[in-house]
């Protein structure tokens, strides 16, 4: 079984289960005082699970990560999050409605009532972060603030979910109804936020303090383009492959709060870890600027963009811009000279780490297809046809693609309509969000 296809299955069985077991517990003491607070109990105890199963889609656990993709399993974490906000709606308005009709009272003179009850309190409040996170995560929304405030408003969700858990905790027909619901909450509880803290916190920082990253050295690739040499001890025993990415942060460089996704340019040897930068921001631009000697806290590695998901003898490796750097990468672990690449940038000179790419190349009796030109001139390289021409035999191999977005669009859209099987696919948007 192909590896995303165990990783897909682990968590539809996770996602069932559990499901399984929460219809169990709602029909065996889900009932409330009239019809409508036993629906508010079923939307309520269905949030619960959505949003620990959200823990688990951003816990960033190397299993997962490395057969399914971070990129994959932030797109999964967003529509679940959209699900639990309106879940936590329903919950919440069903909850007012079936109070008020059992008490005869209006809905805001129910609604001030309940707000005056700790354990109605706290889901409210949870449900209020729950609605203005969501709010900042809309497309049109995100898409105007900075990464860094993003961020700063989504980290309330740790906050909402220590008020759902004392939510639950006080509302005994949940939480204490029987044994076994105490069992089973209890135990999922501890796993999603075991998951999270081990992913997201003693790992990174266990084998920060284990490997002690260091910068060696600073290469000047080009006026935007620069790589940095990463050393530490024990680098053979960090689990790497050549086509990951790890988040880093030089600390003395920026802020603390300020990281980067970038990928490893270098196959990891053992001995360093290489990534190479375009100055679109102020953090890449200043990496030219590192001393030498000071510390790096590395982050990953992530991604599924590995020779893990091989399936064919063939590869196609696709790549646009600083979108080669993955690219090379996976090219050093490339032994038959069955390889093709294409390499889209607007002139030779602005083609990163060409002379790496070509070389590699060569060495494995492959091709390189230097696809140069503005964007937008002529016809494009990467329509059916053209990628036909340029690769006869498409279909019977791996590809890998990997460029801005626009590219990578039109790339996937050219392949579908070529019949590539979509297990011979491979690309992965590297980001934090």
């Amino acid at each position: 079984m192909p590896p995303v296809v165990a990783a897909r299955w682990a968590l539809w069985t996770f996602v069932i289960v559990n499901l399984v077991i929460v219809e169990v517990l709602f029909f065996t003491a889900g009932t409330g005082g009239n019809g409508v607070l036993t629906v508010a109990k079923f939307f309520g105890m269905h949030a619960a699970v959505l949003l620990l199963f959200q823990l688990l889609l951003v816990a960033r656990l190397p299993w997962l990560d490395r057969r399914i993709g971070m990129d994959r399993l932030t797109v999964w974490h967003r529509w679940v999050g959209f699900t639990l906000l309106w879940t936590v709606l329903t919950h919440a308005v069903l909850i007012v409605l079936g109070y008020a009709r059992l008490d005869d009272a209006s809905m805001t003179k129910t609604f001030f009532a309940l707000a005056g009850v700790p354990a109605s309190l706290f889901g409210m409040c949870a449900a209020a972060i729950v609605v203005v996170v969501a709010a900042v995560s809309a497309r049109k929304v995100r898409q105007r603030l900075r990464y860094e405030t993003w961020h700063g408003v989504h980290l309330l969700l740790y906050l909402a979910l220590g008020l759902v858990f004392v939510h639950q905790l006080q509302e005994p027909t949940t939480f204490k109804s029987s044994a076994l619901a105490m069992t089973y909450w209890w135990i999922l509880w501890l796993f999603a936020f075991g998951a999270l803290v081990t992913g997201r916190i003693v790992m990174p920082l266990w084998r920060n303090a284990y490997h002690r990253f260091e910068v060696t050295a600073v290469v000047p690739e080009s006026d935007d383009v620069v790589s940095v040499h990463v050393t530490g001890r024990h680098l053979d025993r960090l689990p790497a492959r050549a086509g990951q990415f790890c988040i880093w942060r030089f600390p003395g460089h920026n802020h603390w709060w300020l990281a980067n996704p970038f990928s490893l340019s270098a196959a990891p040897d053992g001995r360093t870890l290489r990534l190479t930068a375009k100055a679109v921001g102020s953090t890449s631009a200043g990496l030219r600027n590192l001393p030498i000697g000071s510390r790096a806290f590395v982050e990953g590695p992530y991604g599924a963009f590995t020779s893990l998901h091989r399936t064919r003898p063939g590869a196609l490796l696709i790549a646009g811009g600083v979108g080669i750097t993955p690219i090379r990468s996976l090219l050093e672990e490339e032994t038959a000279g069955d390889v093709v690449v294409l390499y889209r940038a607007r002139s030779e000179s602005a083609a990163v780490l060409v002379d790496e790419v070509r070389s590699l190349v060569a060495d494995r009796g492959g091709q390189l297809h230097l696809l140069t030109g503005p964007a937008g001139e002529g016809s494009s390289p990467f329509e059916p046809d053209s990628l036909r021409a340029l690769v006869p035999d498409i279909t019977e191999r791996d590809v890998y693609v990997c460029g801005p977005p626009g590219m990578t669009s039109a790339v996937l859209g050219a392949l579908r309509g070529l019949n590539v099987p979509q297990q011979q696919v491979h690309a992965e948007r590297f980001g934090l969000a």
